[in-house]
């Protein structure tokens, strides 16, 4: 038998949303075998299952991507990395909360729990590939895989995956690369699903019940009080300029929520954790011409080197800056903008490209 004729078999995850049940009907029309799977991460302290719980975190949510899959004919399963996803995603991101640093818990969870224990998952169920509805494309170059952005520049989420290997994008399955989300609409109301094609989407993190991190911190940190008390903000220079409520309710760039009047709008550019002290300044001292990243990888070291000069991104919504990649050592680099950026935050990744591919990142310093 010819082994192009054999159907694929391929573990999609599902979160009971539009894109990944159109992935669903995509793939089942170029032939491959499915396999369903929903995972639950995390369940709410505050609000347990009630409606108000978001993505994959809600039983609505799975039981909906259940019923998709069965309505489309194919096996479902749900599985539990609730313990996996605490000890490294939510450890993680309280770590770095009370570290001073605004974490991107998204890069951890794509890297460790959606494609790492989802790679477990998939040999278990006799699965070749994974695929999710992220909107990413995979493209070769030179021998080697490289995920690229979509063709939805303002859905593409290469940002959050720039940690996938070689290794891993070999088993991976964009359906919706090429697709913008209002296509994506259209399908799903082809299909039936009118209303899961009108539903808004959730821009929160799913483990934070309504978008209100200092609370979830309060929740999950048993000495959050002791550990994060009022101390005193300061300008660039020391001078002390008020009260503020302790380090870990602030972060970078921020404006409002100060509580601190100082005659002209004052936003928050440093935040020293060990010394209980916030540092306010300017929108213009916000502006930075370079950044260290730790954990960095780059996709060809000996490529990078000959040619260091880069597009680089330094949050979800930012737009790529032309950068120069300098001091490369051992998991640490160090970029020069060829402009000044706003709000480099340590904790957020640094993601580099080239011509469309994503040939890099770190976690900034």
């Amino acid at each position: 038998m010819d082994k192009s004729s054999i159907k694929k078999r391929v573990l999609l995850a599902m979160s009971g949303g539009i894109d990944s049940t159109v992935s669903a009907m995509l793939l089942l029309e170029q032939g491959y075998e499915l396999v369903g799977v929903t995972f639950r991460t995390y369940d709410s302290i505050r609000e347990s299952c009630l409606a108000r719980e978001k993505g994959c975190c809600s039983i609505e949510s799975i039981m909906e991507a259940k019923h998709n899959a069965e309505k489309m004919g194919f096996e479902h399963h749900i599985v539990d990395f609730r313990e996996t996803f605490r000890q490294c995603v939510i450890g993680n991101f309280i770590d770095e909360y009370m570290s001073g640093r605004t974490p991107n818990p998204c890069v951890l969870c794509n890297s460790h729990i959606k494609w790492g224990e989802l790679m477990r998952v998939a040999d278990e169920y006799g699965c070749d590939l994974i695929a999710t509805g992220h909107y990413a494309r995979i493209r070769e170059q030179n021998g080697h895989l490289y995920l690229a952005t979509a063709a939805d520049k303002k859905k593409d989420q290469t940002y959050f995956l720039w940690m996938l290997t070689e290794d891993q994008l070999r088993r991976t399955v964009f359906p919706l690369g090429d697709l913008n989300k209002d296509e994506v609409r259209e399908i799903a109301r082809q299909h039936g699903y009118v209303k899961l094609a009108e539903k808004k989407e959730s821009q929160e993190i799913c483990f934070v019940t309504d978008n209100d991190y200092r609370s979830f911190l309060r929740d999950n940190v048993p000495d959050f009080d002791q550990r994060v008390r009022p101390g005193i903000y300061i300008d660039a220079e020391g001078k002390v300029l008020g009260r503020h409520q302790g380090f870990a309710n602030y972060t970078i760039g921020q404006r409002k929520g100060l509580g601190i009047a100082l005659g002209q709008p004052a936003y928050v550019t440093h935040i020293d954790a060990e010394r209980n002290e916030v540092t306010l300044g300017t929108n213009d001292d916000l502006l930075s011409t370079e950044l260290t990243a730790g954990q960095f990888r780059v996709r060809d070291m000996e490529w990078i080197q000959s040619h260091p000069h880069v597009l680089a991104r330094i949050r979800y919504r930012s737009q790529p800056v032309e950068a120069t990649i300098s001091d490369l050592t051992d998991q640490v680099g160090r970029l020069s903008f060829s402009q000044p950026v706003w709000g480099v935050t340590p904790g957020q990744s640094v993601v580099l490209y080239q011509d469309e591919l994503v040939i890099g990142g770190g976690i900034i310093a």
